[in-house]
């Protein structure tokens, strides 16, 4: 008998084992991929019948917040301009998880669930108060975010404004845009048919183009290039290079020419502050071979490539917000490199890794560390954190940052007057790269920074599969954001 009593109680005991070992799977191991799978009714509900907290501009204008209404969900997440904003407020749909924006990135905070909030969850449980999510009050400009969503227009394309000495950013905007309340809807068909269509294809306008799309950069590609020269100590601003109307790329019969008659130099030599103003291709392919490809991508590397970037958020708060990562070729030929060099080739940037580049230019060499986010309050306006700017990486020296600026300044003076703002200096570099087939189309492109003695915002455009150079393209977006940051 007792022979069965125990086998008994080895199995009662083996069980209550499985049932805590099943529990502690359930509730602590799979628990969020379980809260966020969309079959998931109860946490549906759960999330959807939360008082989510608001998602606020830098002067406090409402991005995103919860209406109260009368169904089993209780509130009804609304975007007020929504196409201008979704890049930074992404949606949060009753079908489809938030998987991008601020409503991603800072999720546990706004739905109330961050273990930061656990003393205002117990204040409401005693007191029978609702239970609301923390707001997260962000860094961008709406005054700025309208104009370059507006010069934009209906073209596709992207612009990143960053504040120089903190890396907060002023604006983010993605054309073609989309608008969040579709998705937000309660009618779950129309939020489906909403999502279908726009998630349809390459050219989805859910997809952040400012963080999430790569392009040649094109000429901007120079100013890193430029950097890897100064840094040596054998270029300064007046030293001649080798340039000329055309340039045979090593080991073939391709011929790479420049765009227009300045950039080819004087009897095949030119200053590297002309190759720079005039954005001499012949100069900078031969520049960057004799660089070495090392030299180049450890400049590149230095200024962020290679490397995902989290803009917000971390595990703990949501699904971080990162940009993909731009790159530069591995160890490529010469012929290869020699393209890399001037922006075509296998080298890819988003827009805010190159607003990025400007930044640390404007800050005498120092990348700061791009941010959303300015700080986090409760809902009694506790402030549960916020952001203090950092340094990514010390990419290159103040002599060199100076030296890029009279560079960079020359563009504008020289080759693009039409960029200049009356009173203030400008420093910038256009961008023209071919793509598609036949090389038929472009990516214009336009970076820089103001005031060029006294840099206050670096600006990064790009209009894609345009017709026109990157200083007609982008240029005049440029311009027009970089004039009303400094008029505020």
């Amino acid at each position: 008998m007792n022979k069965y009593l125990r086998q008994l109680f080895t199995a009662v005991v083996a069980l209550f084992v499985i049932l805590g070992l099943s529990s502690t799977i359930i509730m602590a191991v799979r628990a969020n991929a379980l809260n966020n799978d969309p079959r998931n009714a109860r946490s549906l509900y759960h999330q959807l019948g939360a008082y989510r907290g608001a998602i606020l501009a830098s002067d406090g204008t409402v991005m995103a917040k919860s209406e109260p209404v009368n169904d089993a969900f209780k509130y009804l997440r609304t975007y007020s301009n929504g196409p201008l904003y979704a890049p930074v407020t992404g949606f949060f749909s009753i079908n489809q998880t938030a998987d991008r924006g601020l409503e991603a990135s800072r999720s546990m905070l706004l739905n109330g669930e961050a273990d930061s909030l656990i003393w205002q969850r117990a204040k409401a449980m005693l007191t029978g108060a609702t239970d609301q999510g923390a707001s997260i009050e962000t860094s961008i400009d709406p005054k700025l975010q309208q104009v370059a969503y507006d010069q934009l227009g209906t073209r596709d394309g992207a612009a990143v404004a960053i504040e120089v000495s903190t890396g907060r950013i002023l604006a983010m905007v993605s054309t073609p845009s989309y608008d969040p309340n579709k998705l937000a809807t309660h009618d779950t068909k129309a939020a489906s048919q909403a999502y279908n269509e726009l998630s349809a294809g390459q050219n989805s306008p859910l997809i952040n183009r400012a963080t999430s799309q790569l392009y040649p950069p094109g000429s901007t590609f120079k100013t890193i290039v430029a950097s890897a020269a100064l840094e040596t100590g054998d270029y300064q601003t007046d030293t001649k290079i080798p340039a000329g109307a055309s340039y045979t790329l090593p080991g073939t019969a391709t011929q790479l020419p420049n765009a227009e008659a300045q950039a080819d130099g004087v009897n095949g030599q030119i200053s590297l502050q002309e190759a720079v103003a005039w954005s001499s291709n012949t100069a900078f392919a031969q520049l960057g071979v004799k660089l070495g490809a090392s030299k180049v991508s450890d400049m590149a590397t230095k200024l962020g490539f290679g490397s995902t970037i989290t803009i917000d958020g971390t595990e703990s708060t949501g699904t971080p917000m990162t940009a993909t990562a731009s790159t530069f070729p591995s160890d490529p030929t010469d012929d290869k490199l020699a393209l890399a060099s001037i922006g075509q080739g296998d080298t890819t940037a988003t827009p805010l890794q190159m607003a990025m580049v400007a930044q640390a230019i404007a800050n005498n060499g120092k990348l700061m560390q791009p941010t959303l986010v300015d700080r986090v309050r409760a809902a009694d306006l506790t402030v549960l954190s916020q952001t203090k700017p950092q340094t990514m990486a010390n990419a290159f020296s103040k002599d060199s940052a100076d030296k890029l600026t009279t560079m960079m300044e020359s563009v504008v003076s020289e080759a693009n007057p039409q960029l200049a703002i009356d009173g203030i200096k400008v420093a910038a570099k256009t961008g023209t790269a071919q793509i598609g087939t036949d090389n038929s189309a472009i990516d214009g492109w336009g970076i820089g920074f103001a005031p060029a003695d006294d840099p206050q915002i670096a600006v990064a455009v790009l209009v894609h599969n345009t017709d026109v150079y990157g200083s007609l393209a982008a240029g005049p977006i440029m311009r027009a954001m970089m004039q009303e940051a400094l008029q505020q």
